[in-house]
């Protein structure tokens, strides 16, 4: 049986507070169920700003988006989790991944690493938080039990392996990493891409007792008449693709508004996604579609 639908928001600009937490009480009028926050150097320091969306908010979750584990050691982390949890009321989900910006770590003074000891770094510390938070000992205490929930975000055989063992939401860009860049670049999966991550990530889950939610992060929603117009942007970036494929994408939502609530029902049966996540830019148009959704 399917789960419910999610849906999140993943907040990028910094601003005062006032302007902050008008965006994240803004969230939650649209119904968003989870308020997000990456971790790049340049945007909101996760941790703070998750307490301050605590504080302007009362029914939306509150989760990183995800943090790069090669920025922190688990034992700080781990004090960090404990200490957010609390003063959100027990409202955090904690996202997890390698990170794959080396320009950042080279800004911040940090060793990137290979892939592989990016995937080793990262299991330490979800084995080592598990250990620390787990622990009647830790201080400070979570105040979820058995523990705070983890979303890990994967797209390789090693990290969908490291997910389906530790983490309770599955989270799939859509994209990947693009060979040589140390910005960040990525670059779009297929739909037999993604179904074939999704299928191998099912087969390595396939002793779990409880089933993981599964998580999609949507790059581009565009409520129009007009889809090639609204796809201009991710073409010049993109520019080995047609407009036809890039409507075909997984991550990206164009179309009319029936059009794109088809869409997230599409997904939520091909792929099994229940629980969508958006960018700010999209925060507006995609509440739209949440209500609409609901509605039904």
């Amino acid at each position: 049986m399917a789960l419910p639908f999610r849906f999140g928001v993943n907040l990028l600009v910094a601003g005062p507070a006032e302007e902050w937490r008008g965006k994240c009480r803004r969230a939650e009028e649209l119904g968003y169920d989870v308020i997000l926050v990456p971790d790049h150097l340049g945007m909101v320091a996760p941790f703070p700003a998750l307490v301050a969306a605590a504080g302007a908010t009362e029914r939306p979750r509150l989760g990183t988006f995800v943090l790069n584990a090669g920025f922190w050691n688990p034992a700080l982390l781990a004090r960090e989790v404990a200490t957010t949890d609390a003063l959100t009321g027990g409202r955090l989900e904690l996202g997890l991944g390698t990170g794959y910006v080396r320009a950042e770590h080279d800004t911040a003074g940090l060793a990137y690493g290979s892939p592989g000891e990016r995937v080793d770094h990262l299991r330490r510390t979800v084995e080592e938080l598990d250990r620390l938070l787990g622990s009647d000992e830790h201080q400070p205490q979570t105040v979820q039990k058995p523990r705070v929930p983890l979303l890990i975000g994967a797209n390789g055989d090693r990290m969908l392996r490291l997910t389906a063992e530790h983490a309770d939401i599955a989270a799939f860009t859509g994209a990947r990493p693009v060979p040589g860049s140390t910005t960040g670049m990525l670059e779009p999966l297929t739909p037999d891409e993604l179904d074939e991550r999704v299928t191998a990530y099912h087969r390595l889950a396939a002793g779990r007792t409880k089933p993981a939610e599964l998580n999609l992060l949507v790059q581009v929603v565009a409520i129009t008449d007009d889809p090639a117009a609204a796809l201009r942007p991710l073409l010049t970036r993109q520019p080995q693709l047609t407009v036809d494929q890039a409507l075909e994408l997984p991550l990206v939502l164009a179309g009319s508004l029936e059009e794109i609530v088809g869409q997230v029902r599409a997904a939520r049966e091909r792929y099994g996604f229940t629980y969508f996540t958006v960018l700010e830019p999209n925060m507006e148009p995609f509440g739209k579609v949440i209500e609409a959704l609901r509605a039904e």
